[in-house]
């Protein structure tokens, strides 16, 4: 085997391939001066972004900076980017801080940085459970804001969120009054005031100005903004979200809201107020002096209740602040408390129409009957039984109704044999035994709506229910039984699963008011189909409300799981004693005999008047017969 030999020509070809390599990398690699420069540009780009993102945020920042040196070069520096209102950097007091505020029923910090609340904190109300010790606060942790962009006369903008305002903070009597400054020179200020009275969730709040026709453009209104992104406080986040709201008042007393959509945005004039509901805590904006105009936005920021568990709304209200010989003078105030309607409506100024009593006769009879008597039994006794005898007594008071109810139920049982042989008798004629069908009840003078009416009086009174107890403030966090607050469910187990339309925990209350639907509807139900008579497509109609008798409940179920207790309270008490009433009166009250033979003697008298509905059933149906034996003859 040939050994290899050593290659002197191979040595010598790498090492001129390596040289050559050596070279050409030298020759391209870049130029130092090229490199420094080109990263000079690029933090320069950074910084032009920052600053024209930042706008004058740094520098307002900087004042504080100013502020605590004294240096006259810096201040001289910032005044030629804030112009006059670098006078601000020379106050001891342009710091950071706050300055609190309180009462009997709210604690309210108004920060030196844009001089607006940045905390405001309810004192007799706690978070989630009673007992946890957290209070509720509407505003915290920068979930608010107050601003006001300034343009000024030599072509600045500013915007009051980021600049720093003096505090000045006196009392009279009891009331207490903080003064915060944007000063731009010895007296020339735009003044945020703040008015805290004793024991009242109201403040004053004024925002004026002195000698900035100097200093500002004043040309053009400045816009006033007022963002809030509002914390869940109750239990159930979606039924607090259902009840989280933009409402307004416009145009001289009209009440409206944004609605519930995912985003919701309108403009409106002439709005007295702005309030951001979150179901039973409120943060209202009135003015004395009506907005021109408002932009107003509202976002949903629950978009799954198992994840978004921490803010509800996003509300976003922007309104013009009209100059006035060159200043603003705009008196406004700012409440900060419950949603309790009995309270709103103190302050006279439509605040209650907040409250979602429902429209029309729903709503007359909320504020009208049943806000007055629950308020008045709540004085008394614990209000788990106050809701108990509430209900009583509105039974007690729809009882009568449903006398007539059972009464014409009863008739029409009586009359079933007779209405039968109509049909019998007439089966091949359909027309002519309605007619006939009409007579008989008419000489037996029994009226076959009677027994529906009932039930269309007593509608307005579950709808106006439906509304109430979701807004009654007085239930949340007021236990009774197993259920801890009355104003959220019930849960006796939590699922380690989550049901569609259900949730993922078991409330008593809606079950127990389900069974008490559920006999209800069975011996409403039987009663009826007892009473009505046979005409075609009955055993569908029959087929139709047995499915019912077991739907009805299977939908309270579901629904009522994830709703206030008290509400399901009220159903199940008031569902328990109409069954107890429908018994008395069928069994002690109510007499098969007796009503038959009244009838019969009804049936010797001479027939009574029609009324103006049976009279015209009556013609329409004679009608019908003429054109169908006029059809016949052709």
């Amino acid at each position: 085997m040939e050994q290899k030999k050593f290659d002197p020509n191979s040595i010598i070809g790498f090492v001129l391939i390596f040289g050559i390599l050596l070279w050409i990398m030298y020759q391209n690699q870049p130029d130092p001066k090229v490199i420094a420069a080109e990263k000079a540009q690029k933090e320069l780009v950074i910084k032009e972004a920052k600053a024209k993102e930042l706008n004058d945020k740094v520098v307002a920042e900087a004042t504080v900076a100013v502020a605590a040196t004294g240096d006259s070069t810096q201040l001289a520096s910032l005044e030629k980017k804030l112009g006059n209102f670098a006078y601000s950097a020379a106050l001891p007091s342009a710091k950071g801080g706050v300055t609190t505020i309180e009462n009997e029923l709210v604690t309210l910090k108004i920060a030196n940085k844009g001089g607006y609340i940045v905390e405001a904190t309810l004192k007799n109300f706690e978070r989630f459970k009673k007992g946890s010790g957290e209070l509720v606060k509407l505003v915290k942790d920068n979930n608010a804001s107050l601003n006001i962009q300034l343009f000024t006369s030599d072509n600045h903008t500013l915007n009051t969120k980021d600049l720093y305002f003096e505090p000045t903070l006196t009392k009279n009597g009891e009331d207490q009054i903080l003064s915060m400054r944007l000063k731009a020179g010895a007296n020339e200020y735009l003044e945020y005031k703040y008015v805290l009275k004793a024991d009242d969730y109201m403040l004053d709040f004024d925002i004026q100005s002195q000698g900035l026709n100097k200093v500002l453009n004043t040309s053009k209104p400045l816009n006033l903004e007022w963002d809030l992104k509002t914390y869940t406080n109750e239990k159930s986040i979606s039924y607090e979200n259902r009840y989280s709201e933009l409402y307004y008042e416009h145009e001289e007393g009209k009440s409206n809201y944004l609605g519930l959509g995912s985003q919701e945005d309108d403009v409106v004039q002439d709005v007295s107020y702005v309030a951001y509901k979150q179901h039973f805590f409120t943060s209202i904006l009135l003015s004395s002096t009506p907005f021109e105009k408002a932009e107003l936005h509202s976002t949903n920021l629950v978009k799954d209740d198992k994840v978004d568990t921490t803010f509800t709304k996003q509300f976003k209200a922007v309104v013009p602040l009209a100059f006035k010989n060159g200043e603003i003078d705009q008196k406004m105030n700012w409440y900060y408390g419950p949603t309790d309607y009995t309270l709103l409506k103190s302050y006279d100024k439509n605040l209650e129409d907040i409250v979602a009593l429902g429209w029309g006769i729903f709503g007359w009879i909320n504020r009208h009957a049943f806000i007055p008597m629950y308020g008045f039994l709540s004085l008394f006794i614990q209000h788990g039984w106050a809701i108990i005898l509430f209900t009583v007594l509105v039974k007690l008071a729809m009882s009568p109704i449903t006398y007539k109810s059972f009464l014409s139920q009863a008739k029409m049982k009586v009359l079933r044999p007779e209405i039968n042989e109509l049909g019998e008798k007439f089966k091949k004629d359909p027309m002519k035994k309605q007619q006939e069908t009409m007579k008989l009840y008419n000489k037996a003078g029994v009226n076959p709506m009677a027994g529906c009416i009932p039930g269309l009086m007593q509608a307005p009174i579950f709808y106006a229910l439906f509304q109430f107890f979701p807004s009654a403030i007085s239930l949340r966090q007021k236990g009774f039984l197993w259920a801890d607050d009355l104003s959220s469910f019930d849960s006796i187990y939590e699922l380690p699963f989550h049901i569609p339309a259900y949730g993922s925990h078991i409330s008593l209350f809606p079950i127990l008011a389900s069974i008490a639907i559920f006999f209800y509807m069975k011996m409403t139900t039987g009663d009826q189909q007892m009473a009505a008579p046979t005409q075609e497509g009955m055993p569908d109609m029959a087929k139709m409300m047995k499915i019912m008798i077991y739907v009805s409940p299977l939908m309270m179920l579901f629904f009522f799981n994830s709703y206030a207790s008290g509400l399901s309270l009220y159903y199940f008490v008031s569902n328990t004693i109409t069954i107890g009433i429908m018994l008395v009166i069928k069994n002690y009250i109510i007499d098969s005999d007796k009503i038959h033979a009244q009838i019969q003697e009804n049936k010797k008298k001479e027939p009574k008047k029609q009324g103006k509905f049976q009279r015209k059933l009556q013609e329409v149906m004679e009608q019908a017969e003429a054109q169908k034996a006029k059809d016949q003859k052709k």
